[in-house]
């Protein structure tokens, strides 16, 4: 685990130009799975983008480019949104979702960026809030393509109504903000935040701390996940290093509004502590 762990910060560490998106991905999934192979996986990748590449051939729109695409993930591969089961970690783990084909907006979305890169398609990703989309930005082309939903192209039009649909009409689309390309730490970021949340809903403190760990790789000086990571090491017992992390949210933040209850838990956690001692 030390030596993913290593890696990782390695991958992470270096400019947004020379990140590897898809091994930063599965590096992810390695603290999960420590036998995965990553190199296994990268090559199952570059395998999907040669055959697409193969359809296609050199001389080729971005548009046909597209459609090849479409037809080798959706059409061939079978890849396709896990609706029944969404909050499934897999879900958002590369390597499971190259395995089983199913996956979220944003895992889906890795695959699709790196297959098209591969191409020599310039696909970003665009984080709508709710759902994960990639979108082709060129000079004199723009459209959007919704990956959970097998590769449809929409226009700015349709990731308004995305926009409107997962939030039940409560969010104002603001193209500027929503239709913003990610950086591919920015999705890296994402993607650790969505498995933070199941595993923290679903009480796997443990496994919630390795989250937000590699989160405070990418973002040291994230008041509110110092503050997190500080909780969840109370509900694990780690009563030395939870009280330093909130100390450290309360120097940082004096007047926040959980002050009180992050005092409240540290006041708790010494009287836990003092009960070993």
């Amino acid at each position: 685990m030390e030596n993913v762990r290593a890696r990782f910060h390695n991958i992470i560490s270096v400019s947004e130009e020379s990140l590897n998106l898809a091994e930063a991905a599965l590096l992810i999934a390695a603290e999960e799975y420590p036998k995965l192979d990553v190199s296994l996986y990268l090559e199952k990748l570059e395998n999907i983008a040669e055959h697409t590449h193969f359809r296609t051939g050199d001389e080729t729109s971005f548009v046909d480019k597209i459609a090849a695409i479409n037809q080798t993930l959706f059409e061939e591969l079978g890849f396709q949104g896990n609706r029944e089961n969404y909050y499934d970690p897999r879900n958002s783990f590369l390597n499971e979702v190259l395995d089983r084909r199913i996956g979220i907006p944003i895992t889906l979305s890795v695959v699709y960026i790196e297959v098209a890169r591969r191409l020599g398609l310039p696909i970003q990703g665009i984080g709508l809030p709710g759902h994960f989309i990639v979108g082709c930005l060129t000079d004199d082309q723009e459209f959007y393509i919704d990956v959970f939903n097998g590769g449809r192209l929409i226009g700015v039009n349709g990731c308004a109504d995305l926009v409107a649909g997962m939030s039940n009409g409560r969010l104002n689309f603001n193209p500027d903000q929503h239709l913003a390309p990610v950086t591919k730490k920015q999705i890296i970021i994402r993607m650790l935040s969505n498995l933070l949340s199941i595993y923290a809903n679903s009480q796997d403190y443990r496994r919630a701390i390795t989250c937000i760990e590699r989160l405070l790789l990418l973002m040291p000086d994230s008041i509110s996940h110092i503050r997190d990571y500080g909780l969840l090491l109370g509900q694990v017992g780690n009563h030395s290093k939870a009280i330093n992390q909130l100390e450290i949210y309360l120097k940082a933040n004096p007047t926040a509004a959980d002050v009180e209850m992050v005092k409240a838990e540290i006041q708790k956690l010494h009287r836990a502590q003092a009960k070993f001692n």
